[in-house]
């Protein structure tokens, strides 16, 4: 399975560079599955396609303002962006230019609010920054940082929320669950009248997400680990709605990656939390969902190849092209599909 298998073309203005106004009004495509069909709707109409005793799992992790700048004592500005924690104040971290964070650089934030050390420095170049605080870590990087946004967004994003979801919770995600984003209170709502089932997982999204795939056998690319958390209730939640006859449709890549890690690993799905590297791409069995709801992805990326896996690399590469030519928008502020 080469990655060129895995590309389309994708002109520049589709990349969406800001949000909708209103979440729910991005477009939503339908995708059969099985037999590849494909409707046009708005977002909002997610409701219509599915059925009370249905259940959507969402991710509920909160992007953190992971984007900090350090100066040093040279007065040289570094740019860091923080990707994982590792051990209590130590943090893997991208840093632009590496060659002024070596071992044992220190680093001043926020006018003094915090300082940072290089501690060590990966095989891949991510730096280990050890930080030093008074008070609560996460209110003092809402002081220091900003919104961690794509590399392919070079807008800027004037309400800091629009990258979060409305039911974001537990701090620790370099990029945002963007399946998410189109859902509204509103429409939370809506679903749950319905007797739609919600239930919630935690992946917190590494920027793993965003790189793209070098090799050319796809076998041979690894994954970047994410932490995941699951809780008992959520997990009797969702294992009711599939014993009573209802599709488990996963909202997002990474909602999906926490899912299957939890039954490949325990066969069944119980309270548990870890790190995952699990990669699914066309010939994986999937274990527990029955439907998908996700973005347009990056041509070659590990994120279409999990959509293909689901459905068909065929029709889903169809599908793509189809939304291009009707000007859906692409990527993390995009529009979205539903695979059913």
């Amino acid at each position: 399975m080469r990655t060129k298998d895995f590309y389309f073309d994708l002109p520049d203005e589709q990349i969406a560079q800001t949000p909708l106004e209103k979440r729910d009004q991005s477009k939503l495509m339908y995708l059969n599955k099985v037999s590849g069909a494909i409707e046009h709707h708005i977002f909002a109409d997610v409701l219509d396609l599915l059925n009370p005793g249905d259940c959507l799992v969402l991710n509920n992790t909160r992007v953190l303002p992971a984007r900090i700048f350090g100066v040093k004592e040279t007065g040289a500005t570094v740019e860091f962006l923080l990707l994982k924690q590792t051990e209590k104040d130590v943090w893997e971290c991208l840093v632009k230019p590496g060659k002024k964070a070596k071992i044992g650089s220190s680093f001043t934030f926020g006018q003094g609010l915090m300082t940072g050390e290089v501690v060590d420095i990966t095989d891949e170049g991510s730096r280990m920054v050890k930080f030093f605080y008074e008070g609560v870590f996460e209110n003092v990087l809402e002081e220091v940082g900003t919104m961690p946004l794509p590399p392919y967004i070079t807008e800027t994003l004037d309400d800091q929320e629009r990258y979060q979801t409305v039911y974001s919770k537990h701090n620790g995600s370099a990029a945002a669950p963007t399946a998410g984003l189109h859902f509204t209170e509103d429409l939370m709502n809506k679903i749950k009248e319905k007797g739609i089932h919600i239930a919630y997982v935690t992946l917190h999204v590494g920027l793993g997400t965003f790189r793209p795939v070098k090799v050319d056998d796809v076998l041979e690319h690894k994954m970047h680990s994410e932490f995941y958390m699951m809780d008992d209730e959520n997990a009797d939640i969702i294992l009711n709605a599939k014993k009573n006859g209802g599709r488990i449709i996963s909202v997002g890549t990474t909602s999906t990656r926490t899912l299957e890690s939890v039954m490949q690993q325990h066969g069944t799905l119980k309270e548990c939390s870890g790190w995952t590297e699990i990669f699914i791409y066309p010939g994986y069995d999937f274990k527990i969902i029955d439907g998908l709801i996700t973005n347009f992805h990056l041509p070659e990326s590990t994120l279409i190849m999990l959509v293909s896996a689901f459905s068909d690399r065929e029709k889903v590469l169809h599908a793509y092209e189809t939304a291009v030519k009707e000007k859906y928008r692409f990527f993390s502020f995009g529009d979205a599909m539903i695979l059913l």
